[in-house]
């Protein structure tokens, strides 16, 4: 049995399990849809850094800091299955190399299409950077809303969780901190 087909027996259960008919109309093919919208929102776990980069890095004499602002991301929070959905922000300093622009979105993304919590996921972003760049350091800021603290549980609609991951010189030097910080906030 494939992959697509056990999760689409796992939804046809869970969808019986709460009382729903699955013969009905509107739910017919739901959890086949549900289990391509499954795979979909977890294909992270199909993917590694060396593809996802795809040897973008390339060499540079700039020395000074790169930051990449407001990337979307969406994930499932690993301890309830919902999602949460914010953004990064990844700065780091060259060291010889710097990496093409839209490789950061898609080295978030790859972590955030995984079942995760957002201080790995912070991290995680944090230490493929240093890894495929070599920087003197990294900074990474993740915003999010976790729909698990919305929908459920407290329900508390507007708050944000803030994390951080400071590798290198912006975790050494406060200047360097202090200076991603306020690019990041202006």
């Amino acid at each position: 049995m494939s992959k697509s087909d056990q999760l689409t027996a796992h939804y046809e259960a869970l969808l019986e399990a709460v009382g729903e008919d699955i013969s009905r109309d509107g739910l017919q093919k739901t959890p086949q849809r549900a289990a391509k919208a499954f795979r979909y929102l977890t294909h992270g776990y199909e993917q590694d850094l060396d593809e996802v980069v795809n040897g973008a890095i390339f060499e540079s004499d700039n020395d000074q800091m790169v930051i990449v602002k407001d990337i979307e991301l969406y994930s499932l929070c690993e301890h309830h299955l919902l999602p949460f959905i914010g953004k990064a922000h990844i700065a780091y300093l060259p060291q010889g190399k710097v990496i093409g622009l839209s490789k950061l979105a898609r080295i978030t993304d790859m972590y955030a299409r995984r079942l995760q919590i957002q201080e790995n996921l912070t991290e995680q972003i944090a230490r493929a950077v240093e890894v495929m760049t070599g920087a003197a350091g990294v900074g990474v800021i993740v915003e999010a809303k976790h729909f698990c603290m919305m929908m459920r549980g407290v329900e508390k609609q507007n708050s944000t969780m803030k994390t951080s991951m400071m590798l290198g010189r912006f975790r050494t030097d406060h200047r360097t901190r202090t200076e991603f910080l306020n690019l990041v906030q202006g």
